[in-house]
């Protein structure tokens, strides 16, 4: 293998992508859930839940990932974060699998838990893999384009996927589950190509270039605690990410009632979901493939001050006109691809190289804590009245707590490194 380090012509971003970025994006289509996400809401109804049991299952994974983000971040931090992506994308095909043979309850929040365990060991590690690679190798300012590029083409493959998935289902309902834990397996030998980052082992017992003390690099538990008090207590990253925190769990709860009121309310087929979701799907990497110039064009303040509130007022107004979901959801869907890279990186800016999976998996808890009492509010609106009225509900929850982060903090002032002020 050779040695030569890369010119600085191949690292031009204008360039073809580099050895590890290429590893990255194909790592990107394998953890692709098209397969069965255009009817896994319907699945589920399908088993005989209701939506009290779905919302239920919603909690246990939110709490789960809450309980779950701080110590799988730390493993990340501490064994490698390529063991760390390998434990994930092993949990994910057990169980998507699982869902093809399991129809009790009790089955499926076992199923829920290797899925939490899953996202939360991939949620701060697979951020902080990239961003340490990008420094090391390329130019850590590359992480949105990058982050955002890789994402579109995990839509790319969701689409395709989705169209088949729509086609397996009226088959037989277990094949689109089949189908995309092969998928998913598949992202387990695509791990094992990934390079390790230089400060970080991986924790296998082979001899490596990059091994380096752990007592130097690695943290441990009480310098863990001591990364997490010192930065996410900051005021300015403190309330960015709570912030954030609201989009997402709002986006996420949202979501939930995406099928529901697209059959029941708007009418469309089931067959039928398949090709809206791919429509989804499409808008989300277009959305994802811009998150970069988005950013660099109307900086981190200017795109979380403007998105939220197109999503909020998206969310509310079909509540005066039901047909106004379908563009509602298409901005629930692209909104959140596009701000996902732009609102990791700020906070990966903010943080300092060692423990930043640690700091990263604290930001995804505050996420899912949030999502709790969001579950709740729209699975009692949804059984009370529907689930297009819970939608509608959601989105004036959020537009009132975008107001009130606004009035009692200022939590979107730009840091000192962002290039264009907002």
């Amino acid at each position: 293998m050779s040695d030569r380090s890369p010119s600085p012509a191949s690292l031009a971003p204008d360039r073809l992508p580099s050895s590890p970025v290429l590893k990255y994006y194909l790592y990107q289509a394998t953890v692709s859930f098209g397969f069965f996400s255009p009817v896994f809401t319907l699945f589920l109804l399908d088993r005989g839940l209701d939506y009290t049991a779905i919302a239920s299952l919603s909690v246990l994974y939110a709490v789960l990932t809450v309980v779950g983000e701080i110590p799988t971040g730390y493993v990340g931090d501490r064994i490698g974060r390529r063991a760390s992506l390998l434990l994930s994308s092993v949990f994910m095909t057990l169980s998507i699998l699982g869902f093809a043979l399991v129809r009790s309850y009790l089955g499926l929040a076992v199923l829920y838990v290797l899925w939490t365990l899953s996202l939360v060991f991939r949620s701060g590690t697979g951020d902080a893999w990239l961003y340490d690679t990008l420094e090391a190798r390329l130019r850590s300012d590359r992480f949105a384009h990058v982050r955002g590029r890789g994402q579109s083409v995990r839509q790319a493959v969701t689409v395709v996927t989705m169209l088949a998935g729509g086609l397996l289902y009226s088959v037989r309902p277990t094949l689109p589950f089949v189908a995309s834990g092969l998928l998913n397996g598949a992202g387990v030998l695509v791990l094992l190509t990934f390079p390790k980052n230089r400060q970080y082992v991986d924790g296998d017992s082979g001899g490596s270039d990059d091994r380096t003390d752990r007592s130097n690099d690695a943290l441990d538990t009480v310098a863990a605690l001591g990364v997490l008090r010192e930065q996410l207590t900051r005021p300015r990253l403190r309330w960015f990410v709570a912030y954030a925190a609201l989009f997402f769990g709002v986006v996420v709860a949202a979501d939930t009632y995406v099928q529901p009121v697209s059959t029941e309310t708007l009418g469309v087929p089931v067959a039928s979901m398949g090709l809206l979701y791919a429509a989804f799907a499409g808008v989300s990497a277009a959305a994802s493939y811009y998150a970069g110039p988005v950013r660099d064009r109307l900086g981190v303040r200017g795109a979380v001050l403007a998105v939220p509130v197109v999503l909020g007022v998206a969310l509310v107004a079909p509540l005066l006109w039901p047909l106004l979901a379908f563009p509602a959801f298409f901005v629930l869907k692209g909104s959140r691809s596009l701000l996902h890279p732009i609102v990791t990186q700020r906070v990966n800016d903010e943080v300092a190289s060692v423990g930043r999976a640690t700091v990263l998996s604290a930001a995804s808890m505050a996420y899912a804590l949030v999502k709790l009492p969001l579950y709740l509010l729209g699975g009692a609106v949804a059984d009370a009245t529907s689930a297009l009225v819970a939608v509608g509900v959601l989105g004036g929850v959020f537009l009132a707590g975008i107001a009130a982060v606004r009035v009692f903090a200022s939590p979107l002032a730009e840091s000192e490194s962002d290039p264009v002020s907002g």
